[in-house]
């Protein structure tokens, strides 16, 4: 073998081995990334039961203020109506 063809050779397996090692790195950078989005994911998902939770219990409140709201104005056109007034 000539030097031309050693180099060529030894060149060509070092950047055979340099990919190799670079290829494993992806892997486990994929595998980490992999990782990172389900919990983020997971994240994502809790803090839309939290708001769909809180969005419910709003909707109650609201409901039940509103109830209230219609009890005094029965009452007050009850009184209204008992006093001889009218609207």
């Amino acid at each position: 073998m000539d030097t031309t063809q050693l180099l060529l050779t030894v060149v060509l397996t070092v950047t055979t081995v340099l990919l190799v090692v670079i290829g494993i790195q992806l892997i486990f950078i994929f595998k980490d990334l992999r990782l990172l989005l389900k919990k983020a994911n997971n994240i994502v998902n809790e803090l839309e039961k939290v708001g769909v939770s809180f969005e419910h219990g709003f909707t109650e409140i609201t409901g039940f203020l509103s109830g209230i709201k219609t009890i005094f104005h029965i009452v007050n056109t009850l009184q209204n109506k008992k006093n001889g007034k009218s609207k």
